[in-house]
């Protein structure tokens, strides 16, 4: 009996616009876009099995197995380091991790900076590239309130529009580093199904150049 490809994908807006790609790839599995709040979708025929994960889990599934093969941001990979492979920037899901502060902030080099974020790995390898002594204070929600309630100087994350940093009076000092979703895939299933998943890349990359050239 043929192997399932099991394919981890994001919830949400990333996650439909990723799995239209698989289906444009050959991979389809139409039960997918039927309403239901089913989580696990099967195409016997084409051997595909794909199911909705939180975003910042699918490097976990991929990475123990779970998924042969996900779609992540690159700050996930950034921040948790999983041990797999990066195959492919897909160039969507496009926005940055960003440096930002109130306006009227004014940093000063020999006094620790203190940073409020949710990517403390990310923040730590940031500063220490650059020689500055930091303070981070490590937070899963409302970041942006940190600085203003005077708990940081300055915050580290993710930035799309730029919005919600207008809306509390910050703003965007320096981009640590630009973020997009990657495709990965587990080391052990890669070295067994590489034709595979060689096939899924060639697809992909005619979508992007496509996407690219309108």
């Amino acid at each position: 009996m043929k192997r399932m490809l099991n394919i981890a994908l994001p919830k949400g807006r990333l996650g439909e616009h990723v799995y239209d790609m698989f289906e444009k790839a050959g991979f389809e599995c139409p039960s997918i876009k039927e309403p239901s709040r089913k989580l696990i979708f099967e195409n016997e025929a084409k051997g595909v099995r794909y199911f909705w994960v939180k975003p910042s889990d699918v490097a976990i599934y991929v990475e123990r197995g779970a998924a042969d093969l996900g779609v992540c941001g690159k700050d996930i990979l950034l921040e948790y380091t999983p041990d797999v492979y990066e195959l492919l920037d897909l160039g969507i899901g496009k926005c940055r991790m960003a440096v930002a502060c109130p306006k009227d902030f004014r940093d000063t080099p020999d006094k620790t900076l203190k940073v409020a974020t949710k990517f403390s790995h990310i923040a730590a390898d940031y500063y220490r590239r650059q020689g500055r002594d930091i303070d981070i204070i490590h937070l899963n929600g409302s970041i942006e309130i940190a600085p203003i309630l005077k708990l940081s100087d300055v915050i580290v994350d993710i930035v799309e529009t730029g919005t919600t940093l207008k809306e509390n009076d910050l703003e965007v000092r320096e981009t640590v580093v630009p973020i997009s979703a990657r495709l990965i895939a587990n080391k052990a299933y890669y070295r067994f199904v590489s034709e595979t998943i060689e096939t899924i890349l060639e697809s992909f990359r005619e979508l992007i150049a496509e996407r690219e050239t309108r």
